[in-house]
């Protein structure tokens, strides 16, 4: 498996089983609706485990431009192979998205509320100010690609040619936790999205599939998980070289 294929297939793993909790709880008739954060939160702490899991023998499980940036910045990955890595994530994300409609598509017929059907895509704020709601995802975005640098210390061997710097497998577990933490302690305001990829790939889908009584893909907030994770983990990394 190339490193392209390793962030797609990790990437597409885990947005099939992140925003597949995300419909088992917010559509309509399915056996966990109205589960609530809670499972939200555990479900993709362990999409994140799957995901970085059978990535990180390939790739170093990345599954994130954001963390991508960050690795790059600290000068641990290839800049080369960055735009190549967002690629194969964008893919991955749109794959995913893709057959979790799929999986749930009788449901997004019985589901009346047009922003629960966007819900199962992409992020929203639960109050919407975009310079705090940036603010939010800067800090969520922070706190992972921080402690991620730390993470995969440990496990990477310098091959920035292929440039597959990133997450061993060992760090599956570890990294699930910390998603989970976030989640629970930093995901109130946003949804935390804490990347890029994991929020545009699916709305785009959103604004293509055939979901019926769908509104619009909120296109005028979508800047906000592109822009807020991209400088926090740049951010992580500036403080992890200065230390």
């Amino acid at each position: 498996m190339t490193p392209f294929l390793g962030e797609f297939i990790g990437t597409a793993i885990l947005i099939i089983l992140g925003q597949g909790v995300v419909s088992n709880v917010v559509l309509a008739k399915t056996k966990g609706n109205n589960s609530g954060w809670i499972v939200i939160t555990f479900g993709w702490a362990m999409a994140v485990y799957v995901g970085v899991f059978v990535a990180a023998p390939y790739s170093g499980a990345h599954l994130n431009p954001a963390v991508t940036l960050g690795l790059a910045a600290v000068g641990t990955f290839a800049w080369s192979s960055v735009v190549p890595y967002i690629v194969a994530q964008m893919a991955g994300a749109m794959t995913g998205s893709l057959i979790v409609w799929l999986a749930y598509r009788p449901h997004f017929s019985e589901t009346d509320d047009a922003n629960a059907k966007l819900a199962v895509f992409c992020t929203a704020p639960a109050i919407r100010s975009p310079i705090n709601n940036m603010i939010t995802e800067m800090i969520g975005t922070f706190m992972l690609v921080f402690a991620v640098l730390y993470i995969a210390a440990p496990s990477i061997t310098l091959n920035t040619t292929e440039g597959k710097l990133g997450l061993g497998a060992i760090g599956a577990l570890p990294v699930s936790l910390l998603v989970l933490a976030i989640g629970l302690s930093l995901g109130g305001p946003t949804g935390y999205a804490i990347n890029p990829a994991r929020d545009l790939g699916p709305r785009i889908m959103h604004f293509i599939l055939p979901i019926p009584k769908k509104r619009d893909s909120d296109w005028g907030y979508a800047w906000v998980p592109i822009i807020g994770p991209s400088i926090g983990a740049l951010l992580a990394a500036l403080v992890y070289r200065m230390i």
